[in-house]
């Protein structure tokens, strides 16, 4: 199996070719990253399946690009995820590879939320004691030693640094030191960090994280917490087929790009009377047989008010929009007896502007999202969009 890294651009369409054995080749495409397809003679070719990410299967490397790039794609996933996260949670530095600048990015908020030493907090702790501490656990006691008097099951609060922040915060960092592709000088900042959190339990893989929320106590804590459970969202590092060692990291745009849009719809309109619905559930037919799903519906006194979809779809700078995506958001006015629909694009390159459906008082607006635009442009982008989106007299009306 060739050990040279394979880079691969989000539109390639060419791919590329490598020699894989069967359980790498298994292992690779179980990951969902590029399709796996085969060319005989053990040789493999490589390609894009509309996500993004790295993958590390034995010694070979396979990253999809973004054509986003790479700081851009960690603040969509960050903000969908949290719209307390910021263009600042992840480096300034541009990376060329997503290991080095997903572990840089998390580092550096590490080192930030520990420099003024490791915070601390009151846990329960449960024990067997020859002396009464805090809360007897009768239950556990009968249960355990019927009839013993010592020792005794008890409860109690701890004032102690293994808390939930701590242990998010080292699980990502533990996760972060398994994948590959990083500098020397990385690991050994990693490996520090860990050492600052000795006697944090490690969260094993798979586990519910612990909720936590920001205080005035953790908020030098937030920015860490919330690139580490990105971290453990999306990353993992397990055996394959065969046990061939693998770390990945992968995404899906069309998801990203839907969960962003979704969140920050929900924030821009949260000033507006009313209440805003992801996947909002309706019918097409009177008989309520047909079900439609609109990405994002703002909801006013009980009745829709606006209507949105992500379409992250366009690929080319000579595409142009699909036009079953009008088809669809036709349906959607129809049946929410709606007169102005909003298509969000990736990207565009027709005019955006509302369209007058033909024998109707519906209009079809796509409207493009220009993702390579500071964050802070793009954000104030959807605030614009949905300003345009709520009618003024209703939201008058409402008051």
């Amino acid at each position: 199996m060739s050990g040279l890294p394979v880079n691969l651009a989000e539109l390639d369409k060419a791919g590329a070719l490598r020699q894989l054995d069967d359980d790498a080749a298994s292992a690779l495409s179980s990951t969902g990253l590029v399709e796996v397809r085969p060319e005989g003679g053990g040789w493999w070719r490589l390609l894009p399946t509309g996500k993004v990410g790295a993958v590390r299967i034995g010694r070979l490397d396979v990253q999809v690009q973004p054509k986003v790039g790479i700081a851009r794609l960690l603040f969509l996933l960050g903000y969908a995820m949290d719209p307390g996260f910021r263009p600042e949670d992840v480096t300034a530095t541009p990376e060329l590879e997503l290991w080095p600048a997903l572990a840089e990015s998390l580092i550096r908020q590490a080192e930030r939320a520990l420099s003024p030493g490791v915070l601390q907090g009151y846990v329960s702790v449960d024990e067997s004691l020859p002396v009464v501490r805090g809360r007897i656990r009768f239950a556990d006691q009968f249960a355990c030693r019927p009839g013993i008097p010592l020792p005794i099951e008890v409860r109690f609060d701890e004032y102690a640094i293994d808390i939930a922040e701590n242990q998010i915060l080292r699980t990502a960092l533990r996760r972060m030191m398994a994948v590959p592709r990083l500098p020397a000088g990385a690991r050994a900042r990693l490996a520090y960090l860990d050492g600052r959190l000795d006697g944090v339990r490690v969260l094993p893989h798979g586990t519910l994280l612990p909720t936590w929320r920001t205080s005035r106590l953790n908020a030098r804590y937030a920015p860490a917490l919330r690139l580490a459970q990105l971290v453990l969202r999306y990353q993992s590092a397990e055996p394959g087929p065969g046990d061939v060692s693998m770390a990945a990291f992968v995404v899906n745009m069309a998801k990203v790009f839907e969960d962003f849009v979704t969140t920050a719809l929900r924030e821009a309109l949260a000033p507006y009377p009313g209440h805003t619905n992801s996947q909002y559930l309706a019918h097409l037919d009177v008989d309520r047989t047909i079900p439609i799903r609109p990405d994002v519906v703002h909801v006013i006194n009980g009745r829709p008010v606006a209507v949105f979809d992500a379409k992250y779809k366009l690929e080319g700078a000579n595409s142009g929009y699909p036009t079953a995506d009008a088809y669809q958001m036709l349906a959607y006015c129809t049946a929410l007896n709606l007169s102005l629909g909003w298509l969000i694009y990736a990207q565009g390159t027709s005019k955006p502007g509302p369209r007058r459906i033909c024998n109707t008082e519906i209009d079809v607006v796509h409207h493009p999202l220009d993702l390579t635009a500071p964050p802070g442009q793009i954000l104030a982008d959807i605030d614009v969009l949905a300003r345009k989106a709520v009618p003024e007299h209703e939201e008058t009306q409402s008051r």
